[in-house]
C-alpha cells in the first residue's frame, strides 16, 4: 500500500508518499518534500501569510513527489492530511487540498493527528519499541507513553510550548528565522559561556515556560542599552546575547529532561524517543542521553528530515490506521486547531 500525506499545520508545507510492503518489513519513504514559510527577522509567521504560502505551494510539492517517488494515480491507496493540533488557517489550506486530491484521484481521505504523525514516524525510523515520547516542538510540549491503544499524556507545559519559548526569544533578538529560529538560537547557544540563573518551573511532571521567557527577555532588553554586553554583578561576567541563548537553553533543557526521567522512573521505560522540531537540538539529545545513560537506557532521535513537520509522517501514521479499517468521510473531513494526542485510538498496536 502506498499513501500520500499532507502536512501544513504550521509555517511547513511537507508532502510525502511512503510505501508499506503487503508482507510486512520497514516502511519505504519514497518521497519526503519540504517547503518552509520564512517571515522576516523579528517576527512570526501569521496564519494568513502562512495559509497563502502553503495554497501557493501544494499542488507543485504534490506534482514533485510523485515524480520523485515514480508512481502513478492508480498507485496511491489513499490521501492522509493533518486533521490537527495546529494553525487554523493552513490547516484548512493543507485539508482543503486533501479533499480535492481525494475527489479528483477517487481515493479515500485520512485525518491524522499531527503528534500520532511524529511518534509513529519516530518510531518507525529509529526502531524504539515501547519508550516514553518527549514530543517538544513550536506548538506542543508534552511527555507520552503507550497504554490501552492510547498515548497517554503524562507531562505537559502548562503555557507555552518550549518550542514557542525559543522562537519568541529569537523574535526578541531580532535574529532571521531561516532556516528556523530556534536553529539559530542553537548556534548562538554554543558560543555562551556564563549560565546565568533563570526561573525553573516544574511542577511534577508538567512545566512552565513563560516565567523563563519573561525574564530573559528583560535581560536582552539591558543588551539594547550596550551591544557590548553588560556586567553581572554576581559574578562580575560580561554577558552577552550569546550567554543569554545558552543560558535559555540549558534551563528549559534541564527541565525537560526532569520530567522525562520521572516519566521513565513512573512507567518503567528505559527507552526515550525525541520526536518534534525541538528534538533536533543536538544539545537537547546530548543531555537526554546523559540522563538515559545513568538509568542505564537509551535515546532515540531522528535528523530535521523527520524532526522538523514533514509529510511522510502524516502518510505513515494514516496508512498504519487505513489498514485497520479507518477512513474520514468527506463530510467529516474538517481540521480543528485542538486535537489531543490521546483522543486517537491506536489501534494498530497491540
Amino acid at each position: 500500500m502506498i499513501a500520500l500525506g499532507l502536512e501544513g499545520s504550521a509555517n511547513k508545507l511537507g508532502v510525502g508518499l511512503i510505501l508499506h510492503p503487503p508482507k510486512g518489513g520497514p516502511a519505504q519513504i519514497l518521497a519526503n518534500i519540504r517547503h518552509t514559510f520564512i517571515s522576516p527577522p523579528g517576527e512570526g509567521f501569521l496564519p494568513k501569510d502562512t495559509a497563502k504560502h502553503h495554497r501557493t505551494w501544494v499542488v507543485r510539492l504534490v506534482e514533485q513527489a510523485m515524480k520523485e517517488a515514480k508512481v502513478s494515480v492508480e498507485d496511491v491507496s489513499c490521501i492522509c492530511y493533518t486533521k490537527g493540533p495546529g494553525m487554523g488557517a493552513p490547516l484548512q489550506s493543507v485539508a482543503v487540498a486533501a479533499r480535492m486530491l481525494s475527489l479528483l484521484w477517487e481515493k479515500e481521505l485520512v485525518g491524522v493527528n499531527h503528534c500520532v504523525g511524529h511518534i509513529e514516524m519516530g518510531r518507525e525510523i529509529t526502531g524504539a519499541q515501547n519508550p516514553v515520547v518527549l514530543y517538544v516542538s513550536g506548538g506542543n510540549t508534552q511527555v507520552i507513553a503507550y497504554a490501552s491503544q492510547r498515548y497517554r499524556i503524562f507531562g505537559e507545559a502548562l503555557d507555552i510550548a518550549v518550542g514557542n519559548c525559543l522562537d519568541r526569544f529569537a523574535r526578541t533578538l531580532n535574529i532571521s528565522n531561516d532556516p528556523a529560529p530556534g536553529y539559530n538560537i542553537e548556534q548562538m547557544a554554543k558560543k555562551g559561556k556564563n549560565l546565568l540563573e533563570l526561573p525553573y518551573a516544574v511542577k511534577g511532571m508538567d512545566c512552565s515556560f513563560s516565567g523563563i521567557l519573561a525574564t530573559v527577555d528583560s535581560l536582552a532588553a539591558k543588551l539594547e542599552q550596550d551591544t557590548t554586553g553588560y556586567l553581572d554583578e554576581s559574578t562580575g561576567e560580561i554577558i552577552t546575547h550569546e550567554d543569554l541563548c545558552f543560558s535559555l537553553q540549558e534551563t528549559v533543557f534541564a527541565m525537560l529532561v526532569e520530567i522525562t526521567e520521572r516519566a521513565m522512573a513512573h512507567v518503567g521505560s528505559s527507552q526515550v524517543l525525541i520526536v518534534g522540531g525541538v528534538g533536533c537540538n543536538e544539545r537537547l539529545q546530548e543531555m537526554m542521553g546523559m540522563m538515559a545513560s545513568d538509568r542505564g537506557g537509551s535515546v532515540f532521535a531522528t535528523d530535521e528530515r523527520f524532526c522538523i513537520d514533514n509529510g511522510i509522517m502524516i502518510a505513515h501514521a494514516g496508512l498504519l490506521a487505513y489498514r485497520t479499517g479507518f477512513t474520514t468521510s468527506l463530510e467529516e473531513s474538517t481540521c480543528t486547531q485542538r486535537f489531543r494526542t490521546d483522543e486517537v485510538l491506536v489501534k494498530w498496536r497491540d
